[in-house]
């Protein structure tokens, strides 16, 4: 027991970096992938296409690979050229890559408001701005919590990967211990803190859903 505790300190800030990089990924994916979800369903076909070019590459592609090639090759890819240090390339190919997906679980949501509801919001005089942030998008959140649940679970879980950029998050931290000691004591509390973090966030989906639940009754 008492090695056990001896490693709650190493592995605590290993799972800075995880929650770090989790929070920072789901600040930035969010949004955007709002925004593309928006685009995705513009009327203006060539934005459309592209966004769903966009969201096809990402999720069809491993999001290893997609790390890997900002941090390794995108500063030998003419006219960006730019080389980002570890943890900012780990954001950016997270928030790319999320992105894609959330915009897909967004835009499933928009596309279930029943149309009466835009023709409704088009009686009352509101346009399309109007329309989608006081009568769509409300009715959306209902309705994208459990693919968002199951989205946000994944990614606490996929932070592990960016091992291959020798970050220390919570994985490599308990790899670290294992090396070192010839145990894998290490990895059951890792797994630990793990199960810890989805049980916050399984809570958390609940806790709303069962909000929303009661605006409909």
């Amino acid at each position: 027991m008492d090695y056990v505790f001896s490693l709650l300190g190493p592995l605590a800030q290993g799972a800075v970096v995880t929650l770090k990089l989790f929070v920072i990924t789901l600040a930035l994916a969010v949004p955007l992938g709002l925004v593309l979800a928006l685009a995705r369903l513009s009327p203006l076909k060539a934005l459309s296409g592209a966004v769903n070019g966009y969201i096809w590459l990402m999720r069809g592609t491993p999001l290893m690979l997609q790390m890997q090639f900002i941090y390794f090759e995108l500063p030998f890819v003419p006219v960006i050229g730019v080389r980002l240090p570890d943890f900012p390339a780990a954001v950016a190919a997270f928030a790319l890559n999320y992105a894609a997906y959330f915009a897909e679980i967004f835009r499933a949501g928009i596309q279930s408001v029943d149309r009466g509801q835009y023709e409704a919001a088009k009686v009352l005089g509101m346009n399309y701005g109007q329309t989608m942030r006081r009568i769509v998008l409300p009715q959306m959140v209902r309705s994208i919590l459990p693919p968002m649940s199951n989205e946000t679970i994944t990614l606490v879980k996929d932070t592990s990967l960016i091992y291959v950029l020798a970050l220390n998050d919570l994985l490599r931290a308990a790899r670290g211990i294992v090396q070192r000691d010839f145990t894998t004591t290490p990895f059951i509390v890792a797994a630990a803190f793990y199960l810890v973090m989805t049980l916050v966030l399984t809570w958390g989906f609940q806790r709303l859903e069962q909000r929303y639940a009661r605006f409909d009754q």
